[in-house]
């Protein structure tokens, strides 16, 4: 019996030796959502007793008990300026939502505006301790500064689901062939010539990446010291990563041991609307109603009025009513009857509600775990970043409608969402994935919880690291090999051929030595005969 008590007693000392950690979250995320992932997992730790400090750009809306959020100013403002794009107008034009320069500027003035900030030199000065920090995927680097500085070990929320840079840096397999730029539409099956572009933009932001890279180690080496190691090197020291991805909704990918798929960790289930709300709904009968959200990514209030009056156009001849979800209240006079515009909604209460019928999304990627999880059909119009991507594997998954601001009009836009609503097809698809989503062994919460308690216990879980993350690219895919294969084979084949080249040589010389020997034997035999015959005559 006696045996038996540090077999039983183990769970709860490995729990006890974790209670109370104090852990650093930290995102340069640009758009509100980033924090979302983030706020899921603080709420998980804190009602395990952790304590969470959490750095990001924009001002906490609520309070959770554990939960400290910090927002420099020199951050928020720079957030704020530096967002202020008129992305669907862009789009709208055919144009790049956001130029090149832009977003290679972005890593290191952000960083920059971070450290430059007083009340974050305070906090870095303040002599705080941590047991670990979790940084977002996206735009990382300055925050590996602050971990370097730290001393502690760091894990990844990967937000960008499809950006596969922070997985590859610590050595998981992504080869091109299979893994789309997250930038554009692709999805992993294309062909030749999608390969070859998808390969050409995947090559060019890494080059891109690569020169922002070098502006940034500057900025920490100016506030950090010049001992600093570059970013790519500590990048690869990740201990884990909480993947913002599910092979059901996403793609399929052979992970290494230290990342674990996460998405929907956001996702619960739908609460009783406000009664005004509900009463609206209500009003709709068997026909239901339309929920139209562009996400925090994109201000409503920065499109253009053509955008706006091209939609409302559309949702007017609808006969279901629409809950249009926008940032700011637009100067337009002719909203129809069937249209309520909310400056904040309780999205996932909306999609959860059983008289939904479809919804109509930027395609964030939040936002599309949110309709699978729902079961709702939707339609995409994609506006930047990964919005393009998340687009396409819906609609290769069957359950969405993907359109262009380029091309769009209101026919097309009620078209559309006619299709959607009324073919059971997307319904049917979405209702297949949802199931797929929630067939699970645990929530994606408390797989994220526990992994990272793991870290914890395991004072960076350095065993699940992969040798893989420090070989460079011609390392990895053996090319150093296959030049020394193809160096082999040319030195075999030059060996080869002297050998054979001095053989016939040699035989050559041997061949000709023994005819001219004969010929010089038969030459001196004729002479000898012929001075003999001479001799005789005389």
């Amino acid at each position: 019996m006696g045996t038996r008590w540090p077999i039983i007693g183990l769970p709860i000392l490995l729990v006890a030796s974790v209670c109370g950690s104090d852990i650093l979250m930290i995102t340069m995320g640009g758009t509100k959502s980033h924090k979302i992932p983030f706020w899921s997992l603080a709420g998980g730790l804190t009602r395990r007793g952790h304590n969470i400090t959490f750095i990001s750009a924009f001002p906490p809306d609520f309070h959770i008990a554990g939960l400290e959020e910090i927002a420099p100013e020199g951050l928020v403002s720079y957030v704020k300026s530096y967002m202020s794009w008129d992305l669907v107008g862009a789009r709208m034009r055919g144009e790049e939502p956001l130029p090149a320069f832009d977003i290679l500027r972005y890593g290191y003035e952000a960083c920059d505006a971070l450290l430059k900030d007083y009340e974050m030199r305070s906090f870095l000065q303040s002599g705080r301790t941590y047991d670990l920090i979790i940084i977002d995927g996206t735009y990382p680097e300055c925050a590996l500064g602050i971990t370097y500085k730290m001393k502690v070990p760091f894990m990844y929320i990967n937000t960008v689901g499809f950006y596969s840079m922070p997985l590859s840096n610590a050595g998981n397999p992504a080869p091109y062939s299979v893994t789309p730029f997250f930038g554009r539409a692709f999805t992993d099956n294309m062909g030749i010539i999608e390969r070859a572009m998808n390969s050409a933009w995947q090559i060019g932001a890494m080059a891109l990446h690569g020169v922002s890279m070098t502006i940034l180690q500057g900025v920490l080496r100016r506030h950090f010291g010049s001992q600093m190691p570059h970013v790519y090197d500590m990048s690869k020291n990740v201990s884990f990563i909480l993947q913002n991805a599910h092979y059901t909704v996403s793609y399929p990918r052979p992970y290494l041991p230290n990342v674990a798929e996460i998405a929907c960790i956001h996702c619960i289930e739908p609460k009783r609307l406000d009664p005004e709300i509900e009463e609206w709904i209500s009003g709709t009968g068997d026909t239901g109603f339309v929920y139209v959200s562009m996400g925090s990514s994109v201000k409503t209030s920065k499109m253009p009025l053509t955008a706006h009056r091209m939609l409302i156009n559309a949702l007017g001849r609808l006969p279901q009513r629409v809950l249009w979800k926008q940032d700011a209240v637009q100067n337009m006079t002719d909203i129809p009857s069937n249209v309520k515009l909310l400056k904040w909604s309780p999205q996932q209460d909306l999609l959860g509600h059983p008289k939904i019928k479809a919804f109509i999304t930027h395609g964030g990627l939040l936002s599309m775990f949110e309709t699978v999880y729902h079961g709702v059909p939707i339609v995409t119009i994609p506006v930047f970043c990964d919005h393009d991507a998340n687009a396409a594997k819906a609609e290769v998954d069957g359950y969405a409608k993907k359109l262009e601001f380029q091309h769009l009009t209101s026919d097309k836009l009620h078209e559309a969402i006619q299709e959607v609503i009324n073919n059971p097809k997307y319904r049917r698809e979405v209702k297949y994935r949802q199931n797929l989503l929630r067939d699970q062994k645990e929530s994606p919460l408390d797989r994220a919880v526990y992994w990272t308690e793991y870290v914890i216990r395991h004072k960076g879980a350095y065993h699940l690291q992969s040798p893989a993350k420090d070989l460079t690219f011609i390392q990895y895919y053996l090319l150093d090999v296959a030049m020394l294969f193809v160096m082999s084979a040319l030195a075999f084949y030059a060996l080869i051929s002297f050998a054979i080249r001095s053989s016939f040589q040699r035989i050559a010389v041997f061949i000709q030595n023994r005819q001219m020997k004969m010929l010089f034997d038969n030459s001196t035999g004729l002479i000898g005969n012929s001075l003999m015959e001479q001799k005789k005559k005389l």
